[in-house]
């Protein structure tokens, strides 16, 4: 199953990756199970802080890098801003959508974000069915 890190191996072709970066547990356990009734085929990398993110980037040789970049705004140690600072500073990052979602509403966090590069900045979904919208709109970007 593509959402399952292990079923990846050396010799298999790219699979269509999404990295996010979300230190949620409940969060990430529904976008593996909305992703995986959705579009099975992507690869999701979770990390849980924000320097995770920036180190999971650097690591990555430039044909393995992700379709799409998710970041929850409020992450341990960077925030999604902060990321999206860093990684416009990059111009290896720059091909790649990166999308905010949050908890909060804030029209200026939201602000600061689509200005730091993020395609979109959404809210997170309190059930299934705007969960799955979600899902479709990230998809929508690789």
């Amino acid at each position: 199953m593509p959402l399952n890190k292990s079923s990846i191996s050396a010799d298999s072709p790219a699979p269509k990756l999404i990295l996010i970066g979300e230190d949620d547990l409940d969060d990430k356990e529904f976008l593996v199970e909305v992703f995986s009734t959705v579009d099975a085929a992507f690869y999701l990398e979770f990390v849980n802080n924000g320097h995770k993110v920036l180190s999971s980037l650097e690591l990555k040789p430039d044909d393995k890098l992700p379709c799409l970049i998710v970041l929850d705004y409020n992450m341990p140690e960077l925030n999604g801003a902060d990321i999206l600072l860093e990684l416009k500073n990059h111009r290896r990052y720059d091909s790649i959508p990166k999308l905010i979602w949050s908890t909060s509403g804030s029209d200026t966090y939201k602000s600061i974000c689509l200005a730091l590069g993020a395609k979109d900045y959404v809210m997170k979904p309190s059930n299934v069915k705007d969960f799955e919208d979600v899902v479709r709109h990230m998809i929508s970007f690789c």
